[in-house]
């Protein structure tokens, strides 16, 4: 059934608000000296700083997001809607004041931090602030894909390895997590993309030292000040790295798989 032809109008408004400031940018790109500003220090440095801490927290977040995603899927335990709501709050947070919930708990002065601090362990404007920042803001996108692929699964086959034996472990890693790979793939690439992109958090709680905290977003950030030019050029990373993910995902999903 055909949708209604209206249907058009607010269609082109919305390519018109999304796609149109992309290409605005494209166009924008000095194509002579954009491998010189790409190739400079202090993008190498944040470029490659950004993709090693996506990695570890995207790691992060599978290592510590699976468990929690398949128990709010299964679990009927008191207080799993509220916790729910806890694990997704910095999707709607602004990621300014996520770095300050970080940096009231970690940092030198922090409900935890002051401990760790007298323990000889500082995180506050450490490459670890920028792993711990984007595993705040990635997490969510991680368990909620895993979760929705979880809850979509048919329990048959998990039922059927009991039967036979399986233990509770075996029937988690040779039934359940072969069968929501789709979801928790997907979920890894969305929580790697937030990772890559995240700006307020980072900024809050780990600063901006080259080298060590300041990743891509804050290096756009900071040419924009004084280098226009370099930072579109950077911008456009971060624009077709995300275009790359945001296309793996979404040929994912088309092709039948949970996410």
């Amino acid at each position: 059934m055909r949708p209604p032809a209206w249907l058009w109008l607010p269609a082109a408004g919305a390519v018109l608000v999304v796609v149109v400031p992309l290409l605005g940018l494209l166009t924008s790109v000095d194509v002579g000296s954009l491998w010189p500003l790409l190739t400079s220090e202090a993008s190498l440095d944040a470029l490659l700083l950004s993709l090693r801490t996506a990695v570890v927290s995207t790691l992060l977040c599978i290592l510590l997001g699976t468990p929690l995603a398949i128990l709010l899927a299964r679990g009927r335990w008191t207080g799993r809607s509220v916790l729910r709501a806890l694990v997704l709050v910095p999707l709607v947070l602004p990621p300014v004041v996520g770095g300050l919930a970080l940096l009231t708990t970690f940092g030198r002065r922090g409900l935890l931090g002051e401990h760790l601090v007298a323990a000889g362990v500082t995180i506050s404007y450490t490459t670890t602030a920028v792993v711990l920042a984007q595993t705040f803001v990635a997490l969510p996108f991680l368990v909620l894909s895993l979760e929705g692929a979880v809850r979509g699964l048919d329990r048959h086959h998990e039922e059927a390895a009991a039967t036979l034996g399986a233990s509770p472990w075996r029937r988690l890693t040779r039934v359940t997590l072969p069968l929501v790979a789709p979801g928790l793939m997907s979920g890894c690439v969305l929580a790697f993309a937030r990772a890559l992109g995240e700006f307020g958090a980072t900024l809050t709680f780990a600063g901006s030292a080259q080298g060590r905290t300041r990743t891509l977003p804050l290096e756009i950030y900071l040419q924009r000040e004084v280098d226009q030019d370099a930072a579109i050029a950077l911008s456009l990373v971060l624009v077709v790295l995300a275009t790359l993910i945001v296309g793996a995902v979404y040929a994912r999903t088309t092709k039948g798989g949970p996410a």
